[in-house]
């Protein structure tokens, strides 16, 4: 059985070898060397989920069997994504996720749709057999991430959550490096995000045509429509989203867990606050959550949503701290520094396409994003974890979560490292779960 350290590093060594013809997404599938046929259904093809789609569909021997999305205006749009990049592909269309489920020609589903669908869905398509890769967040809050990791290993799916720079090839060695010591004992990861938006507001409106709102809304409890909502600003509400430490800190908290070689916390806090504007905004824009873990080891992770001045000329990022220096890092790249602050390596991915473009919604990382398709779609071949398995992202996930409760309960949360449960705080563990509409809460 081929280990995911293995094809990470045939990866690698093809794109050093420049196998890759430049890395493109064409070329990069030509290595994967499957044999048998995974028909995907994609879930939710508003934006991410629509060049996805796409991605999909240049994988060798994988067909985009079903595109299926809420919003009738989503579909035709999709279906020419796929079809664009494979002349051959025929995608059905479908609106209800649960007809898709149905549906016994599909291998696997792909998931793009707002985070209050994430867990359930995955728990759903778990359980009808169908191996998913479901975008960042894994849940919506920690219970339903604890369900999808019982759902992946009771029903023996292959669950993979979009955290694509785990299948970075250069990253990897670059993590490698600092498990071997690189800069020494690392003691401290800090991360960041940064971006320029706008004020939202939102007010009572009618239901648009091409909406199945019922549907869009799913597992969540039922609340009046209120235009303005749809399809991205739900993000900062907290009936359906987890704010910008979910939408965009995961991806940055992840890697830096990775590095630090850590799972559950001890201690979390959060300061923080919707600073730039008086608006709609229940989530914060600006924010600071503070992870320790076991061994002396730390990780902090810095939000400005609203102030596009970047840090260490990134707009997003993760820095490493050791006994020894630092390495820092911001896509399939890194570099090494002494404890003078002197660089020491520089090491470059073999591709562009490998870039990090950090405020770009729908594809920040098209080289990426074809390496952890193709990673999943091996996983499923070889009957082995993903790179970003269930669990793994599980971990990562709840960090951030804990963070924000840590922040809406406005104190320190005292953590289980064992299990990450929240320990001794009756406030803050009431949101380590949700209520749910009648019908739908998400079972095993």
């Amino acid at each position: 059985m081929q280990n995911r350290r293995e094809f990470i590093r045939q990866t690698a060594a093809g794109v050093v070898g420049g196998a890759l013809v430049g890395f493109s997404p064409r070329s990069y599938n030509r290595i994967v060397g499957a044999n048998d046929l995974i028909r995907v259904a994609t879930i939710g093809v508003n934006s991410r989920g629509d060049g996805m789609g796409g991605t999909f569909a240049i994988q060798k021997n994988t067909e985009v069997g079903t595109v299926c999305d809420v919003d009738e205006r989503a579909i035709p749009k999709a279906i020419q994504t796929i079809q664009k990049a494979n002349a051959t592909a025929k995608p059905k269309s479908e609106k209800d996720c649960r007809r898709v489920l149905e549906d016994k020609s599909i291998d696997a589903i792909y998931i793009a749709t707002p985070d209050h669908w994430h867990s359930p869905l995955t728990i759903m398509g778990c359980q009808a057999g169908k191996h998913v890769y479901v975008e960042k967040p894994l849940s919506h809050n920690p219970r339903e991430g604890e369900l999808a990791v019982e759902a992946a290993r009771k029903y023996k799916r292959v669950v993979q959550m979009g955290a694509q720079r785990r299948s970075a090839p250069t990253l990897t060695k670059g993590i490698e490096e600092l498990h071997n010591g690189v800069i020494g004992r690392v003691y401290m990861a800090k991360t960041w995000y940064t971006n320029k938006r706008s004020s939202t507001f939102v007010k009572p409106g009618t239901v648009p045509t091409w909406l199945d709102y019922d549907l869009w809304q799913g597992p969540a409890p039922r609340q009046p429509y209120q235009d303005g909502l749809i399809h991205y600003n739900w993000h900062w509400f907290w009936h359906w989203g987890t704010g910008e430490a979910l939408n965009n800190g995961t991806h940055e908290v992840d890697v830096a867990r990775w590095g630090l070689g850590v799972d559950f916390p001890t201690r979390v806090s959060s300061v923080g606050g919707r600073y730039e504007f008086k608006d709609d905004w229940q989530t914060p824009d600006t924010q600071l959550i503070i992870m320790d873990y076991p061994g002396r080891v730390s990780l902090l992770w810095e939000c400005r949503s609203s102030n596009g001045r970047k840090i260490e000329d990134r707009d997003r990022g993760i820095i490493f701290y050791g006994e020894k220096g630092s390495l820092d890092t911001g896509g399939d790249s890194y570099k090494v520094y002494d404890l003078d602050g002197k660089l020491v390596k520089d090491v470059k991915s073999a591709s562009a396409e490998s870039d990090v473009q950090g405020r770009n919604t729908a594809s920040p990382s098209l080289g990426m994003d074809s390496l952890h398709v193709a990673d999943f779609l091996d996983a499923i071949r070889t009957d082995r974890k993903p790179n970003c398995d269930v669990e793994t992202g599980h971990k990562s996930v709840v960090a951030m979560q804990l963070g924000n409760i840590a922040w809406r309960v406005g104190h320190d949360l005292h953590i289980d490292p064992k299990t990450g449960h929240i320990q001794n705080d009756r406030e803050a563990q009431k949101l380590w779960s949700r209520a749910y509409e009648k019908g739908w809460e998400p079972k095993v």
